[in-house]
């Protein structure tokens, strides 16, 4: 395939494989998939925040519904291809939806992560060109698992990276342990592509949110904090200065992030501790110089006003359109047509660097096929 400047590649897009989903049919505490008989399709629970609902609807047949429904979006690779078709979506790097592997035990993550990476590729293969992936690892598994899990993603024809949550090996990724894999991800030229899943902690929405607020806060303001804390971490202990060859997406267009490095940048240059351990002396890389140099961003911010403080913070050349697909479906239209949260994000990009635009043109798939090499395939 010919690198083209005019393709659209969506970067964040996800998917739970049928072997996935069963796991969660199985289980009994969140993540988990749960049937109810007033409901048509299954329900998929993934959030604490959801806890308390989902015991109401168990004991309650008139209680709301927890989750959201798990339509054939969530598994279909037909279903992802025709969403692309209809978006005009030109290539798709898949991966596996939160939670990931976290919750699975050691015995069971490096066994599950290796099937799950096997049937993302066969996924890519049956659509060469039009579908990468980024792949599990099984950071539950004792660190010689996870080691021979990236040599084997590293093999695998369409991955192109690693999707990551914010818990890593359950310490938060400013953890020490952590470092072997930075270093043998980075080694393989394997992107990381980092995503929220663990949010805050359900007091901080205080007694209304479940039951009147929905979803809008764990999602609109625990997902983009959580990123913005672990990249924050992560630049504290000095990660990115030990594996300079690490490469990260953020999702969401950072978090926060964009709007609070400056924030950042103060509090650290007016922190006694650090000034007095060197820490925050001449010669420290800025927050702002990691976010030019070894972190991209996502564009799934939905408004010109967010993707602009991205692109402020990061580079228009640093920024790839992403859809966040099968998440944010319309809920007055027809599923297979087109999707409101898919054109926020379109629009969101042709108004802040100009519909047409060179600028628009790397945002929307330029970009994405440079730096995740998706015109090597072959």
């Amino acid at each position: 395939m010919a690198a083209s400047k005019s393709r659209v590649v969506d970067i964040h897009t996800h998917m739970y494989p049928p072997s996935y989903i069963k796991i969660l049919e199985s289980r009994s505490t969140i993540p988990l998939v749960r049937s109810f008989p007033q409901a048509p399709d299954p329900r998929l629970i993934l959030l604490e925040a959801e806890v308390k609902s989902l015991e109401e609807a168990t004991n309650n047949p008139e209680a709301k519904l927890p989750g959201r429904p798990l339509t054939s979006h969530f598994a279909s690779l037909a279903q992802k291809v025709h969403f692309m078709d209809t978006h005009s979506i030109d290539i798709s790097v898949i991966s596996l939806a939160n939670p990931w592997l976290d919750f699975l035990s050691a015995s069971e993550s490096g066994k599950m992560g290796e099937s799950v990476n096997e049937e993302f590729s066969r996924m890519c293969s049956e659509h060469p060109g039009r579908l990468f992936f980024f792949a599990t690892l099984p950071l539950t598994a004792p660190l010689e698992t996870v080691l021979a899990s990236v040599s084997h993603v590293q093999g695998l024809k369409y991955c192109r990276g690693i999707i990551l949550g914010t818990s890593g090996l359950g310490k938060g990724l400013d953890d020490p342990a952590l470092l072997p894999i930075f270093e043998a991800v980075a080694a393989a030229r394997l992107t990381v592509f980092l995503h929220p899943h663990y949010g805050l902690p359900n007091e901080v929405w205080g007694p209304r949110a479940s039951a009147e607020y929905g979803h809008v806060l764990p999602l609109a303001l625990g997902f983009p904090m959580e990123t913005t804390i672990a990249v924050a971490r992560m630049y504290l202990s000095g990660v990115f200065d030990k594996v300079r060859d690490l490469r990260m997406i953020l999702a969401h267009s950072g978090g926060t992030l964009p709007f609070l490095a400056g924030r950042i940048e103060s509090c650290i240059m007016h922190d006694g501790q650090l000034v007095k351990e060197g820490k925050a002396g001449k010669g420290r890389r800025t927050i702002w110089e990691v976010l030019k140099e070894q972190l991209y961003l996502d564009a799934v911010i939905y408004s010109e006003v967010g993707l602009k403080a991205a692109i402020d913070a990061s580079g228009a050349d640093r920024l790839m359109f992403g859809t966040d697909h099968p998440f944010f479906p319309p809920l007055e239209t027809d599923e297979q047509g087109e999707w409101e949260s898919v054109s926020l994000n379109a629009d969101a990009v042709a108004k802040a660097v100009g519909e047409g635009s060179k600028e628009a043109t790397a945002v929307m798939g330029g970009n994405a096929i440079s730096i995740l090499r998706l015109d090597q395939y072959f």
